[in-house]
């Protein structure tokens, strides 16, 4: 990517990558010139997947999208976005509950770095009630979720609840 190229961070645990995830990631790459996908680290919280686990998993899913970049990050979400020269945080929101608490993170992450803006993007209409956690429980009760998730995930959902 040129030093000019417009750069877009999408931030999540990713805990896994569901293709909802997937959605966005591809819609925000017609808009921007790279798309950061990035993994967090949360130091206070334990994921299901390990942080290699996670990362593998998302690579996977975009490996075939050239204009997508995979990374981890820990910390804030703004500070990281402006490390990396993004002009954009992409923000997930399936219904009202998600919005209301992205609102409030956008208006601090815009306090904090106003040169940082925050895009919210609705999933397409199949991936509306597609979470991370909603596809773990359905694995744990013996539901296949092929359809939901990249086949790696699949597989390793497979794995982890079997």
């Amino acid at each position: 990517m040129s030093e000019s190229g417009r750069k877009a961070l999408f931030p999540a645990s990713f805990d896994p990558l569901t293709n909802g995830h997937l959605d966005i990631a591809l819609r925000a790459a017609n808009l921007f010139d790279e798309v950061v996908l990035a993994v967090a680290v949360n130091v206070a919280k334990t994921g299901t997947f390990s942080l290699e686990d996670r990362l593998e998993m998302v690579e996977s899913g975009v490996a075939e999208h050239p204009g997508i970049r995979v990374t981890t990050f820990e910390g804030l979400t703004v500070d990281f976005a402006r490390e990396i020269g993004a002009v954009a945080i992409i923000r997930g929101v399936r219904a009202m509950s998600d919005f209301e608490y992205e609102f409030e993170m956008a208006l601090m992450n815009k306090h904090l770095h106003p040169g940082v803006e925050t895009l919210f993007m609705m999933p397409s209409q199949e991936y509306l009630y597609v979470s991370s956690s909603r596809l773990k429980e359905l694995t744990r009760f013996g539901r296949a979720v092929d359809e939901f998730v990249p086949p790696l995930v699949a597989k390793k959902l497979r794995e982890r609840f079997a």
